[in-house]
């Protein structure tokens, strides 16, 4: 028969046992949160490719666009990308500009991604059955014919030749009523649009006219005709 002592000591040693255990997991928990957080800090998330954003990639160039019937899609919140997904998969020719952007995390990382330059806005180019199948895909609210093709495709083709600069954009969600111009000298010689102020620059305003949006960039040093 086991002595009282002998039972008292097992209890007392297995005790013991546990309670090391316990401090050797809990020291163990935090090496590794440790550990974790330093990884985070020497290997920064990787910068997810650019998507396609144009199919075919010719097609603000292609003769036959200024002659097609257009469709201007209003997305629902954040899926114009999961759109353009849709829209590759059905061979639906499209176009809605990505432009790289740099924002910081709460935890001060600097994160770059692509988003869409104009939020909620996708442009197609195709017949009722285009339109039609861009909205089986659940991500449409409504979409519009466009009137006049060929200055839509003027427009977009500025657009995507200023992405291809690299100028800073800044949206314009309002356009303002004023003199059209051509730039004749300078980066963005022969480019088309409105003078406008901002906070004490001068600013040409290249839109979109059928959507009543475009973006802007400052001009430096050089000379503009009326158009």
């Amino acid at each position: 028969m086991t002595q009282p002592s002998s039972v008292w000591e097992n209890t007392q040693s297995r005790s013991r046992q546990v309670c090391e255990a316990i401090r050797i997991t809990d020291r163990d928990r935090y090496y590794l949160k440790s550990t974790r957080s330093l990884t985070s800090v020497i290997h920064p998330v990787p910068i997810l490719p650019k998507e396609p954003d144009c199919l075919p990639n010719e097609l603000l160039d292609d003769p036959v666009s200024s002659s097609s019937p257009w469709w201007l899609l209003y997305t629902k919140s954040r899926q114009e990308k999961l759109l353009m997904r849709h829209l590759r998969v059905l061979d639906v020719p499209h176009y809605s500009p990505l432009v790289m952007r740099r924002h910081r995390s709460p935890n001060g990382r600097v994160r770059t991604i692509y988003s869409p330059l104009f939020a909620n806005y996708l442009f197609i180019r195709g017949d009722d059955e285009a339109r039609y199948q861009a909205i089986c895909t659940g991500c449409v609210t409504k979409a519009a014919p466009i009137t006049e093709v060929e200055m839509l495709v003027a427009d977009l083709r500025q657009i995507r030749e200023l992405i291809e600069l690299g100028a800073p954009l800044t949206v314009e969600s309002r356009l303002e009523p004023g003199q059209r111009v051509r730039v004749k000298s300078g980066s963005f010689a022969k480019f088309e649009g409105v003078v406008v102020r901002r906070e004490n620059e001068t600013r040409l305003l290249v839109a979109v006219r059928f959507m009543d949006q475009g973006v802007s960039v400052k001009l430096d040093d050089c000379q503009l005709e009326p158009i």
